[in-house]
């Protein structure tokens, strides 16, 4: 015979994760945006400078050429003679050093230079012609050669020190130096701290992620700026929430593909072992017809029937988990409905030790399948009779209210276990030792499939469970059936 329970050990929802791929860190976003912008930056800094420099050069230089000629052109005209008060006129007005050559002596004559530095290039000049340059101390002198046509012809040498070049050149460099080391000095801080603010606003959507591929699905703090950044982390909220939905789609479609598997056996066998139960009863009421009027036997047969048809019940609402409903919904006496359950149940209690009450009859009726129905209060109650054990109390009642019925099954037990608390209904979930954990499936796939909701709640002492249905529904009058999440 095949058991379908002897090696079952809990059912336990797929393992569904996504596998994880995340590259290694690399470059930071700060090195990727910062740091060119900085380099671009530096670039054409280095650019202006140069191009600054080279035009101040080019400048300085052509000034200084055009000065040295109007000089020469000025005093090859002039018939003045180069006396030192000349001379020393001439270099204040245009800051360049000159010397009278003597042709005759070959050697300097009048100047403005001291008479030791004159010493310290009268044989450079000898030699110089216009256009060269000369060394004298740590500077440079361009050498400029004059004719003057005075009262006596003469030689002059003008010379222009080269260091006001670069004197000229770092003038015209270094407001722009000092422009682009002020702004690199705001740039760079500024776009650190920017850069990093996203970094870590992307750092955070990245460990979402990871934890969403390890399949933590919760809610994360959502973002407030309604960026780019704003919107994506946004858009991983909503992946995250479908993969939750689908996740859960898939294990409620596992958990019914399992019921539907273990059910299908379950009932074959229990159906060809209650129907051989049957068929052994009848055979002996037949074979064996009471003698004495007053004999039980009959009584204990009649019994050992209705517990029969307790386990039909049972198998009954196994083979309707998840399953459409094969018969279509017809009115329901409530009260007589309430009654069969207490007949069906009524030996269960009285074996063990359970009084049995059922509340006032209400004279109700609902659209519904009769048999569905009473298999989800006979399990409901032999629950509790389970719960409350001997000496307890049992009770059936209804309600009724507008457009609703309500089924309540009441013991003074225990109660389940708190943990247990939310997830009590799902299969397979029971806090009885040898319990399946399918009673309560069972009752709630029947309220769902007509409409309504299995609830319940412990107080004072009591555990009250509710099947709360419409009178009529569109869900009965559809005979669809809603899944057992």
């Amino acid at each position: 015979m095949i058991r379908p329970f002897d090696r079952y050990d809990g059912w336990r929802p797929p393992d569904i994760r996504i596998e994880s791929s995340m590259p290694l860190p690399g470059r930071t976003l700060s090195a990727q945006l910062v740091w060119p912008v900085v380099g671009l930056v530096l670039i054409a800094v280095l650019a202006n400078v140069a191009f600054a420099a080279w035009l101040a050069t080019r400048s300085a230089v052509v000034a200084a050429r055009t000065g040295r000629e109007r000089i020469v052109a000025a005093l090859d005209r002039s018939r003045i003679a180069l006396v030192p008060a000349v001379l020393d006129a001439l270099g204040d007005l245009t800051g360049s050093e000159l010397i009278v050559w003597d042709d005759d002596t070959d050697a300097p004559g009048a100047a403005t230079l001291a008479p030791e530095k004159l010493k310290e290039v009268k044989d450079s000049l000898r030699t110089a012609r216009d256009g060269d340059t000369i060394g004298l101390g740590r500077t440079r002198y361009a050498v400029a050669v004059i004719r003057a046509a005075g009262v006596r012809p003469e030689r002059a040498f003008v010379l222009t020190p080269l260091k006001s070049l670069a004197m000229t050149t770092w003038s015209a460099a270094w407001p722009v130096l000092a422009v682009a080391a002020t702004t690199l000095a705001v740039l760079v801080p500024l776009g650190l701290a920017t850069t990093g603010r996203i970094a870590r606003r992307i750092g955070a959507i990245e460990r979402r992620v990871e934890r969403i591929s390890a399949g933590e699905f919760g809610a994360a703090a959502a973002e407030t700026d309604n960026d780019e950044v704003g919107r994506l982390a946004a858009g991983v909220e909503r992946m995250s929430g479908e993969l939750e939905s689908l996740r859960s789609r898939l294990i409620a479609s596992e958990r019914q593909r399992l019921l539907g598997q273990l059910a299908a056996g379950f009932a074959h066998e229990l159906r060809n072992a209650i129907t051989g139960a049957r068929l052994a009863i009848d055979l002996h009421r037949r074979r064996c017809p009471g003698a004495d009027p007053g004999c039980r036997i009959d009584d204990s047969l009649a019994v050992a029937c209705r517990q029969l048809d307790i386990v039909e019940e049972e198998v009954r609402g196994l083979l309707a988990l998840g399953k459409p409903p094969a018969t279509e919904p017809t009115a329901v006496d409530v009260d007589a409905l309430v009654a069969e359950v207490l007949d069906l149940v009524g030996p269960r209690c009285a074996h063990a030790g359970v009084k049995l009450a059922a509340g006032p009859a209400r004279g109700a009726s609902l659209m519904g399948r009769r048999e569905a129905l009473r298999a989800a209060l006979v399990n409901l109650a032999l629950n509790a009779i389970d719960a409350t054990g001997g000496g307890g109390h049992v009770t059936i009642a209804t309600e009724v209210t507008t457009g609703r019925i309500t089924f309540i099954v009441v013991d003074d037990g225990p109660g389940p276990p708190p943990e247990l608390g939310t997830a009590l209904a799902e299969p397979f979930v029971t806090g009885k030792q040898e319990g399946v954990g399918l009673g309560l499936s069972v009752a709630r796939a029947v309220a769902e499939q007509h409409g309504g909701v299995l609830a319940w709640r412990r107080a004072d002492g009591l555990t009250r469970f509710t099947i709360a249905l419409p009178v009529a529904t569109t869900a009965a009058s559809r005979g669809t059936a809603e899944p057992v999440a």
